[in-house]
Order: structure tokens, then C-alpha cells, then sequence
């Protein structure tokens, strides 16, 4: 696959989640939120757990189940905050809000990894405050659902930080995207159940949301981002999936009839250009290890060992060839 390829299709996911949060908007006129994101997460799960053979001869490491639950609930907190923002939330302002957790995620790496911020962060971060004012229309306009929205953001960003820990420790992508999906339904479901709308009904009328959301918003963008991370950088692929707000926006103008006012317009461009320079600007992580060639080419190879021969880089071949050399 090319770097081109790569972006292409890193575009593509964070068109399927932009899009996808009108789903998220609409899928509440048939269901309860908990019930929502429950079984949006059932379907992703099922969709991406036969893939966890794939890392089944992986060496999952110490600590490896205790560095799962902490990403597991961050995630289950964030995605269950993202889902009742929109109780109260336009699908336009949910979408920029929610996209901040691109600025909020390096002011949490420095204070739970000890990363200082640069001033361009901090300037970004400030401006990203303005936005979210303009966008919301002031003080007396942000409410609880925007408030909602702010609050998933900074749960996002938590998990990222603890991901991105967990992944450089333990990799096995795919099982942590299967665990936490399957966590959240196993705890979501029967609290829509019990305090919801659950019922066959409901879900059958919501159906068509809950394809999009579960396959293509969960499973499909999830997948693409992992494959499509090997052959581009991080911060190159920050950027296009930032684009997920626009998207947001424009699937809220076309399907919702959403508007937007001149000063919400300025507000959504001022976080989108905070959200872009902070992508742009930030440095790739330094990956601390026991022995110098235990870097991010030897953690790539550990983490897609069990994928197709046709998905490999020449690069993670041969690192594969040299991590399952017993001669090692």
C-alpha cells in the first residue's frame, strides 16, 4: 500500500465518523443512549473479534490485563459521554467539540508522561477555548450537551494517552479494540435495558443507523486506521482524521438541516485551524525501552505479526523475520 493509499483511506474513515455522528444524532429518535451505544459497540465487537487470532501467538507481557481495564473504562467513559452529548448537542457543535481531544491529548501526555507543551500548544489550546465560545454562542449558549461534549473530549484524550502506553507495552491492536467494544455492550446493554427503550421493537426501527454507526463508524473506520497507520505517519494522519468535524458538519447541513451562524462559522474554523497546527506541529513520541532495537519498527512487527503477507511493508517483514529468529 502506498503513503498515498494510506491518506486516502485515512480520509475515508474520518469521513465514515463524521457522517456517522448524524447516525448518532437520529438513532435517538427510536432508542435510549445507553442502549444506543451498546449495541452500536456489539456490532463492532463481533465484527473485529475473529481478527484477534491473528495476534493469538503475541506475547501479551506483564501487566498486560490491568493496562487493558484502564483503556477499557476511559473508553467506555468517553464513548458513553459522546453518545448523550447529542441529547442536548448539535451534530455540528458535537462534532468540533468532540474533535478538541486533538489539542486536549498533549496537555494530558505532559501531565500524566511529564511531556511539557510548546507554546504553539498553548496558543492552540487558548484559541480552541475562543472557538468553542464563538461556536456554542458564548457562555450563556454552552449547554449540557455541549458541556456533555467538552467533557467526552478530555475522556478521549485520557484514553489516548493510556492507549498509546498500552500499545507501546503490550501492542495486540486488535484485541484491545474487541475488548473494549464488547466491555461497553456488556455493561450498556442492561442499563438500557433496565432504565431504557430497550426491546426488539426499537432496535429494528433503529436499524439503519445502528449498521452505520456499529459497521462502518466502529468496525470499518477503526480497521482502516489501523492498517493505514503503518504506511504513513502519525502526525500526517492527526491531520486528515481531524477532518471528521467538517464531515460532521456538512452531514449535519445535508441531512439535518442544520445552520450555522457567521460567528459559529468563525468559531468552528478557529478550532479546526487549532486542532490542524497542533496535528501538524506535534513530535512523534519517544519510545523508552530496555535495549536500543526495541523501537517502534520492533513494536509495529510484534503488533501485526499475524497479519496477510500482502499488508506488510518490506521493513516489517524483515522485523518479523528477526523477532521470530530463535537464533535471536
Amino acid at each position: 500500500m502506498s503513503k498515498l493509499t494510506a491518506n486516502l483511506l485515512l480520509l475515508f474513515a474520518a469521513a465514515l465518523w463524521g457522517f456517522g455522528n448524524v447516525a448518532q444524532k437520529t438513532v435517538l429518535d427510536h432508542l435510549d443512549a445507553l442502549s444506543a451505544v451498546g449495541l452500536r459497540c456489539l456490532i463492532g465487537g463481533l465484527l473485529v473479534l475473529p481478527f484477534i487470532l491473528t495476534e493469538r501467538r503475541l506475547p501479551a507481557g506483564d501487566g498486560h490485563f490491568s493496562s487493558l481495564i484502564r483503556v477499557v473504562v476511559l473508553f467506555a467513559v468517553s464513548i458513553m459521554l459522546q453518545q448523550l452529548c447529542y441529547l442536548g448537542a448539535t451534530v455540528t457543535n458535537a462534532s468540533f467539540l468532540i474533535s478538541t481531544a486533538t489539542v486536549i491529548t498533549p496537555l494530558a501526555a505532559w501531565l500524566l508522561m511529564g511531556e511539557r507543551p510548546t507554546t504553539g500548544l498553548i496558543l492552540a489550546a487558548g484559541s480552541t477555548v475562543v472557538g468553542c465560545l464563538f461556536l456554542s454562542g458564548g457562555i450563556a449558549g454552552l449547554g449540557g450537551g455541549d458541556i456533555t461534549a467538552l467533557l467526552s473530549a478530555g475522556s478521549y484524550a485520557l484514553w489516548a494517552v493510556e492507549l498509546e502506553r498500552h500499545m507501546q507495552t503490550h501492542a495486540r491492536p486488535f484485541t484491545a479494540a474487541a475488548a473494549q467494544f464488547l466491555a461497553v455492550a456488556a455493561l450498556a446493554l442492561p442499563l438500557g435495558a433496565m432504565q431504557g427503550n430497550l426491546s426488539f421493537a426499537a432496535a429494528s426501527e433503529a436499524g439503519p443507523e445502528l449498521v452505520v454507526l456499529g459497521v462502518f463508524s466502529t468496525a470499518v473506520a477503526f480497521g482502516i486506521q489501523i492498517a493505514a497507520l503503518r504506511f504513513t505517519s502519525a502526525s500526517h494522519a492527526a491531520v486528515i482524521v481531524s477532518a471528521e468535524s467538517v464531515f460532521g458538519a456538512m452531514g449535519a447541513a445535508i441531512f439535518l438541516g442544520e445552520q450555522c451562524s457567521a460567528v459559529g462559522a468563525l468559531g468552528a474554523a478557529i478550532i479546526l485551524a487549532s486542532i490542524l497546527s497542533v496535528a501538524i506541529s506535534t513530535r512523534a513520541p519517544v519510545r523508552l525501552a530496555s535495549r536500543p532495537d526495541a523501537g517502534a519498527s520492533d513494536a509495529g512487527a510484534r503488533a501485526f505479526a499475524g497479519a496477510p503477507a500482502g499488508w506488510r511493508t518490506p521493513a516489517t517483514a524483515a522485523h518479523e523475520e528477526a523477532f521470530h529468529d530463535p537464533c535471536r
